[in-house]
């Protein structure tokens, strides 16, 4: 091949995708505080603003009826039916001619006194409505001027009709203090709003802070400058940290586990392709035997790590589950045919369910029922239970047992007791190491009703469903 096919032929590095995103998260919750505080300004401005406008205009009122109730307890009727007042106002715009300060008394069918400062022109009176206690209102009765009336009906003595007594004034000034005030308040909240969504941006900031902490801490681990965020969390954030460094020991265990098992299966096969290649050095007239004894050697030492990989990739799967039962029913089936002299008993409950892949725990049974099976009498009782969040698998048998000194040594792999009998020591081994991966153990005891050997298999329990 050419260094050109070569060039060509390598694998493109891997392209780092960056992630989609929803939006910045800050952005988010500043906007989401700004319209809150907006909200919240806009409708405490307005109700402030009522608030003191009405308190504005009802000083403002407060002060012409101060003059209106002077002309009424100063007002007498003259002997031509005229209204006379015993003291005139002593407000000097009262006698300045469209001063802005006006009074004026009326009633059907009666001449209007008016004060000087109108001049020409009067007030609008009419007969519809009578106004007992004071009436106040706008009016825009006089162009180019809106005037704030009080008026008020009132019976003089010695006078048979009822009297309107009117005072107005300009609005201008009263406008001016309104606009003032509104000014004010609306700079004021204005300011208020901006501080508190500076307030909310810093709070985010500053909230989000440890986040970018965290980004940074990944980083680090990426970068192999450290393997766990070990920097002081918020309680909030602690749960998510801690999470965080399980997966990585987690993946970190599963790493090292793959490792572990090439090493084991680079060992397991090393020796039978050496007695492989001896024989065929050699020209050893049994090489074709050879090949085949140590093939198989080899083929099971594969399916054995397989298996513990398999076990391994689905370890983390929450949704791993399977019916106790239906696989009992079907390793039993399988070991009846091969081994037809034995006869397989099973009692317990039919509803109970494990953590644990189906094809993992066909596996552990089959394997230990099949032992059971081929090195017992010809009986093999398995009960299972319940037990405190596990279910407990005990597979007993009527064969010759396993001395207490040798239980610990028989679970190394390719380790057998009993050499007469085809097999690579393979099974007790795979069942343990697929159990241990699921958080189950396997322990071997002495059968009391049999009389043979008790293989005790603990797995987690799964709830119904």
């Amino acid at each position: 091949m050419t260094q050109e096919a070569a060039v060509i032929e390598a694998p493109a590095a891997p392209v780092r995708q960056t992630p989609k995103t929803t939006g910045s998260l800050s952005r988010r919750m500043i906007l989401i505080a700004a319209a809150w505080i907006a909200l919240l300004l806009a409708g405490g401005g307005f109700a402030l603003d009522r608030v003191l406008v009405t308190a504005v205009t009802r000083n403002f009122d407060d002060q012409l009826e101060y003059v209106l109730t002077a002309l009424i307890v100063t007002a007498d009727i003259g002997p031509d039916n005229e209204v006379l007042f015993n003291r005139e106002p002593a407000n000097q715009l009262f006698l300045e001619p469209y001063s802005g300060l006006y009074w004026q008394v009326s009633a059907p069918g009666q001449e209007s006194f008016a004060s000087r400062s109108l001049w020409d022109r009067r007030l609008r009176f009419g007969p519809k409505h009578t106004d007992r206690a004071v009436h106040a209102y706008d009016s825009l009765q006089f162009q180019g001027e809106k005037l704030r009336i009080l008026e008020r009906d009132v019976t003089l003595p010695r006078s048979p009709v009822h009297w309107r007594f009117q005072v107005a004034q300009t609005r201008d000034g009263l406008d001016a203090q309104i606009a003032a005030l509104r000014r004010t308040l609306v700079r004021s909240f204005a300011l208020l709003g901006v501080g508190l969504i500076l307030l909310a941006a810093l709070q985010t900031f500053y909230g989000l802070w440890p986040l970018r902490k965290v980004r940074e801490e990944i980083a680090r681990m990426r970068a192999g400058q450290s393997n766990r965020i070990d920097r002081g969390m918020p309680d909030e954030l602690a749960p998510m940290v801690e999470e965080l460094n399980a997966l990585v020991e987690h993946n970190e265990t599963q790493a090292e586990e793959a490792r572990r098992h090439a090493g084991n299966l680079a060992h397991a096969l090393k020796t039978p392709l050496t007695v492989i290649m001896n024989a065929a050095t050699a020209d050893a007239d049994d090489l074709g035997e050879t090949v085949i004894r140590e093939a198989r050697t080899m083929r099971r030492q594969v399916d054995h790590h397989l298996a513990r990989a398999r076990a391994v990739g689905r370890r983390g799967s929450a949704h791993s589950r399977a019916a106790v039962w239906p696989s009992l029913e079907s390793v039993e089936r399988a070991v009846a045919r091969l081994y037809r002299h034995v006869r397989i008993d099973v009692t317990g409950p039919k509803t109970l369910q494990v953590h644990v892949e189906r094809q993992d725990l066909d596996e552990m049974l089959g394997n230990l029922i099949e032992n059971a099976a081929k090195y017992g009498g010809g009986s093999v009782f398995v009960t299972v239970a319940a037990q405190a969040g596990f279910v407990e698998f005990l597979v007993e048998d009527d064969g010759l047992g396993i001395p207490e000194e040798q239980r610990v040594r028989i679970f190394d792999r390719g380790v057998r007791l009993d050499t007469g009998k085809p097999g690579t020591g393979l099974g007790l081994a795979i069942v343990r190491d697929v159990a241990e991966i699921y958080g189950g153990t396997v322990a071997l005891e002495e059968s009391e009703d049999l009389g043979g050997l008790l293989v005790r298999l603990r797995l987690p329990a799964a709830s119904g469903g």
